[in-house]
């Protein structure tokens, strides 16, 4: 199988790269700072985020969801609590994301513990959504099987006459998951694949400590 070239030919590629062997050891404060170059650079969804799962019998999905909060106890997405994901994640309670930011040429991967957000956040997340959205999170029966999608438009004609003219509360089923990392890698693109990669872990005191990885 032949190779695509990539940037194997390209020259040295310096904006973005990590220089140094010393890094700034908060992988927040170091995400802040990416994400705000990718918000002012990706054309769609700075925030879009692969996310991998494994159910009890160790078989792997992934998918795309958005990142919707992150701080110091973890990274936050929304979806439905019954759809697939969410059983395996449940499951497990186990993790994996990858963000990648294509003009950039830089990625981040998370790995960590989950477990759901307080119901109270996600009401105040839920109350921020556009209302078709809100009214979709009640009408869709997230990994179930569809015969049509006239049933689908159906349900979702139901829902808006039953919350016509008052607010769409959130549905029980539907609401966050924060992922807890115990592993965030920073990585960017350099010349000829000799890319800078820094995994950070947090040490027993909870002290982050920043590893050069070989690209």
């Amino acid at each position: 199988m032949s190779e695509k070239n990539g940037n194997e030919n390209k020259g040295d590629l310096t904006e973005g790269v990590l220089h140094h062997d010393t890094l700034e050891k908060n992988p927040f404060e170091l995400f802040d700072d990416w994400y705000s170059h990718a918000q002012a650079s990706e054309i769609n969804d700075p925030d879009a985020m692969a996310l991998a799962s494994v159910n009890a019998h160790g078989i792997p999905s992934v998918r795309i969801v958005l990142l919707k909060a992150w701080s110091a106890d973890g990274f936050v997405f929304f979806t439905n609590y019954n759809g697939r994901k969410a059983h395996e994640l449940l499951e497990t309670k186990k993790a994996a994301a990858c963000i990648h930011w294509k003009t950039l040429r830089r990625q981040v991967r998370i790995v960590g513990d989950v477990e759901k957000i307080s119901a109270s956040k996600s009401d105040e997340y839920f109350s921020t959504r556009a209302r078709g959205s809100q009214i979709g999170a009640w009408a869709s029966e997230q990994s179930q099987p569809l015969k049509t999608r006239d049933e689908l438009s159906k349900k979702v004609a139901e829902f808006e006459e039953k919350f016509a003219d008052k607010p769409v509360p959130r549905p029980p089923h539907w609401g966050g998951f924060i992922i807890k990392p115990v592993e965030i890698e920073f990585w960017a693109d350099g010349a000829f694949r000799l890319h800078d990669r820094f995994k950070l872990q947090p040490d027993e005191n909870n002290h982050w400590q920043a590893t050069r990885l070989n690209p």
